[in-house]
Order: C-alpha cells, then sequence, then structure tokens
C-alpha cells in the first residue's frame, strides 16, 4: 500500500465572516488554532497540514483575485535553500519572535528550519539525528528516511511537534522519536522527544523497523496525535497506529492500533477533527479473513480510542477485495465539511485507490456497506493524495488529484472537482483540469467564498504551480515563464498560503510566489 470536517454545527458558509486577509473563522469553543488552545491569535498562521483541523486546504486571501492570480511570479527578494529531500508540508506563523513571520520546514535529512518568511534567510535550525538508509530498511521507496509527515504547532505553549526517523549506529537500530521544538529558538521541551518504541510495547509491540510515519500530526484537547503506517513494499508485521502523546506528560502515551496485520494510517493529511472526534482512514491489511480495521474510515474518540460499532466505522462491502488487490481506502485521509443551508449537512469523503469517493456521516459512519450514503467511481486512475473541500456562490466541492470519469464538455485531466449536494446526498463531477504531476490542491477565496481559485502543483511532473476556477476549472494561472518552474517537488506536496503569497517546498528550496 502507499502511498476536514468542520463541525456540524458551523457550516463552511461561515467563512465569510471572517476577517479580509485573515485566517477564516472555522474554529469552535474559542479554539483558535484546532488544537484545543484557547485565547490565541492565530492571525494567518498555517499550523498544521491543509490549515485546518478538518482537513479542508480553504485559505482566505483578500489579495489573491482571480484577476490577479494571472500575474503570479517567483519573489525576488525570497530565497529559501534547506537541505532535503521534502514532503512535509510547510508551515507559517505569523508575528513571531521580534515582530518576525516565520516559515518552518521539515525534511528527510531530519533537519527542521525556521527561515525568514520575507527574505528566505535561516533563523535557527534543529538537526534531530541521523536519517535511515534505505539499506538498511527491509523494504521502502525513500532514501534516506527522516521526517516525512508534516509537523504541527501547538501557540500556547510555542512548541512544534514533529517525529523523526532517525538512527543512532549507522541503520543498525531504527527509533521513531517524537520531538517538540520550541518555534522561537528550536530547543527541546521537556518531556521530549518521546522513542515510541520504547514507550508502546503493550498490548503490541510497536516496532519502528517496519513502521512509517506519513500522515501529518493533529492536535486535540491538550493532546498530540500521531498516525503511523508501514514502508512501501508492506513488509514486516507492522501495523496502522494512532498514538496520543498529553502535552503535560508525553511519555504517556495512548495507542490504537488495526487488530489485523496492515492497515497502515497512509493520508499525507493523516489524522482530521471535528473538534471532539479523530477521523483516519487505513489501509490494506493482510491474513485475515474477517474485517479488522483496515480498508475503513474509522472515528476514534479521544485517547485514542475505538468503539468497534457501525456508527464508528466504515468499510466497503468489497473490503476484501480491496485487501487482496492493494487497492486501499487508506491514501487519501477523510475531509471534513459541513453544506450550508437551512439545515447544514456534514459530510466526511473517503476516497479510494480503488477510484471512487464515498459520501459518509459522521455522525453514523454506517458499518460494512456498499459505499455510504453515496458513492460511484470518480477516476480512471488510483487516488493517492489530499483533497480539499470547499463553498462558492454556486456550489459546494471536493478537488483531488486523478484522472477523471465523466468530465463535462470536452474537459480532461489529472485535477478533479466533484460537486456535492445534500438533498439526496450525492455528488457529480463538476470539472476536471491538468496539473501535470501528484501534487494535493488548496484553494483559496478573498472572502469564504468568492473568487475560489483552486491551486496545486504539478510534483514530480513539471513541478510548476497553477491555479484554476473553482467553480469550472478554467485555468487562471497556468504556471508562468521560464524563471518560475520549480525544482524537484515531492509527489503529494501541498501548497500554503500566508500574507498574500503561495509558498511551495521542493527538494532543496522553498518557493513563494505573488502576484
Amino acid at each position: 500500500m502507499l502511498e476536514r470536517f468542520l463541525p456540524a454545527t458551523i457550516s463552511l458558509a461561515l467563512v465569510a465572516v471572517g476577517t479580509t486577509g485573515c485566517k477564516p473563522s472555522l474554529n469552535y469553543s474559542g479554539d483558535p488554532d484546532g488544537g484545543g488552545n484557547t485565547g490565541i491569535d492565530a492571525g494567518v498562521s498555517v499550523l498544521e497540514h491543509h490549515n485546518h483541523p478538518s482537513r479542508d486546504g480553504v485559505y482566505v486571501e483578500s489579495a489573491l483575485t482571480r484577476t490577479a492570480a494571472g500575474g503570479m511570479h517567483l519573489d525576488p527578494a525570497f530565497n529559501a535553500t534547506i537541505q532535503g529531500p521534502t514532503y512535509a508540508q510547510p508551515l507559517f506563523l505569523d508575528n513571531g519572535p521580534g515582530r518576525q513571520d516565520l516559515i518552518f520546514a521539515a525534511t528527510e535529512q531530519n533537519i527542521v528550519y525556521a527561515l525568514d518568511a520575507a527574505t528566505g534567510s535561516v533563523v535557527w535550525q534543529r538537526n534531530l539525528g541521523a536519517p535511515v538508509p534505505l539499506v538498511h530498511l527491509p523494504c521502502g521507496n525513500i532514501n534516506l528516511l527522516g521526517i516525512t509527515g508534516t509537523p504541527v504547532i501547538d501557540l500556547e505553549t510555542r512548541t512544534l511537534f514533529v517525529d523523526a526517523m532517525t538512527t543512532p549506529d549507522q541503520g543498525v537500530t531504527k527509533k521513531h522519536l517524537v520531538f517538540g521544538l520550541s518555534i522561537d529558538d528550536s530547543s527541546i521541551r521537556p518531556g521530549w522527544p518521546v522513542d515510541v518504541s520504547a514507550v508502546v510495547t503493550s498490548p503490541v509491540q510497536f516496532d519502528s523497523a517496519v513502521q512509517n510515519q506519513r500522515g501529518a500530526l493533529a492536535l486535540l484537547n491538550r493532546t498530540l496525535y500521531v498516525p503511523y503506517g508501514g514502508l512501501w513494499g508492506d513488509c514486516g508485521t507492522y501495523h496502522g497506529w494512532v498514538l496520543g502523546m498529553p502535552l503535560a506528560n508525553p511519555s504517556s502515551v495512548g495507542a490504537w492500533h488495526t487488530r489485523a496485520r496492515g492497515g497502515g494510517v497512509w493520508g499525507p493529511s493523516g489524522v482530521a477533527s471535528d473538534g471532539s472526534s479523530l477521523f483516519i482512514a487505513t489501509g490494506n491489511t493482510s491474513g485475515t479473513t474477517i474485517w479488522q480495521d483496515g480498508e475503513a474510515i474509522l472515528k476514534l474518540g479521544p485517547g485514542p480510542v475505538f468503539n468497534v460499532q457501525p456508527a464508528s466505522y466504515f468499510t466497503p462491502n468489497d473490503w476484501k477485495y480491496l485487501d487482496d488487490t492493494d487497492l486501499d481506502l487508506g491514501g487519501v485521509a477523510p475531509v471534513l465539511f459541513t453544506l450550508p443551508g437551512p439545515v447544514p449537512a456534514s459530510f466526511v469523503v473517503a476516497l479510494g485507490k480503488n477510484r471512487n469517493a464515498y459520501l459518509l456521516d459522521p455522525n453514523n459512519l454506517g458499518g460494512q456497506s456498499a459505499g455510504g450514503l453515496f458513492s460511484a467511481t470518480v477516476t480512471t486512475d488510483e487516488i493517492i493524495t489530499a483533497a480539499a473541500a470547499y463553498t462558492t456562490l454556486q456550489g459546494s466541492y471536493v478537488v483531488f488529484k486523478g484522472r477523471g470519469t465523466n468530465c463535462p464538455g470536452a474537459s480532461a485531466g489529472d485535477l478533479v472537482a466533484i460537486r456535492v449536494s445534500s438533498s439526496p446526498p450525492s455528488f457529480i463531477t463538476a470539472w476536471c483540469a491538468t496539473q501535470n504531476g501528484a501534487g494535493a490542491p488548496i484553494v483559496t477565496t478573498t472572502d469564504g467564498r468568492a473568487n475560489t481559485i483552486v491551486w496545486s502543483v504539478g510534483a514530480e511532473g513539471d513541478n510548476r504551480l497553477r491555479g484554476f476556477d473553482g467553480d469550472t476549472g478554467q485555468v487562471v494561472f497556468a504556471g508562468g515563464g521560464a524563471s518560475e518552474a520549480m525544482g524537484n517537488v515531492r509527489r503529494f506536496q501541498t501548497p500554503i498560503v500566508a500574507k498574500g503569497r503561495i509558498f511551495v517546498a521542493a527538494d532543496n528550496r522553498i518557493y513563494a510566489f505573488r502576484p
């Protein structure tokens, strides 16, 4: 196997009440960063994967009108050099130490950088230990293997949390260490790092040698959640894991794992949350003839804990076929969202390597069924990416990387948007476009609904940033000229947006685009 959800009481329509140019008001319980923190002004900070716990990938940015987007170009004042490869999404801190905006990047070299967001110069960097060479892993496709999953920032404690795959002895011993770093000076917080293999020993031993950490980390109610899958190639006795580390006592780890071997939590967006529960997608299991947590969307309680009841999971009727053919449901993390209307309708969308999209009820996932509330084949190829969800004046959409089916008119390509309806729950293909690569899309809007633009990168393709009209898929930024070509951008990489600029992480550089 390889590789959003607003709370039910808040709809995407509420994005429009956010202050123009600031992070949209998508929070609940006075929680500015989605991590259970109150009273902290996050401004336009990007503290986690796809900008929100829902993993919707929506950014409110007044400067990025469709007209302005046509003039995007590299910011000549920004020159940020890092040591990659880089799979993790960068993060952004608004008004950091000394009122300085910062970009954070984490690479497979196990280096975490804080960069001046205006110039790209290094403010600090921290090496978290030697990464593991591929030759010393039982399988895999990343060399060197260090930091893969996107970190998360807790503003209340001013801490960046990240998992690093390390070796103290040139690859003989492998350790997953979860660090808490000061965002001000990179110092390691007391109680961190946590050696996962040392603290997770029962009822199943966590084996760092066969587990990889690719899904984004998440915060909920003062607990850090870290998801794990296996290595490319499905070698060894690995499981899908989600660990819960209380910020006040990180070594007191709560742990959930799939009952069967496999079932990795692979999706780049990792753990999604509605503010009270956690949602994950699991991949293929092996060695079982009865369903044991694989090929599923699971709703976990804080801890994490899993109540094995139909309301708390969805798996397709053909889960065993998906297992046997490696057509995972787990390559894309759940996206949580709410359709506006007189009675807002909340959904979970799941996307699989089996080319299907599924609409699910977050309050009753439905157990084993043919396809949840609604399902359909939406691509001709496997879906392995991070999706985004957004609402415009014309409708509500989910967009993802894939070669679409039933594309309207003469449209085609490797980026698909489906339009979602709530009565009855259903979707149709709204548009298809070409991004020329394997990047994961995000969305900008000037006020929550107007001027919606889908942005994505032709990762491991032509490595160009492109923008598309959120309603039609029409190209609004075609990648720019020769000077706008980027170096190698890794698959599944996703841009971020802050203060009128779009930032993209490539192997050895962070790029900044502006109108």
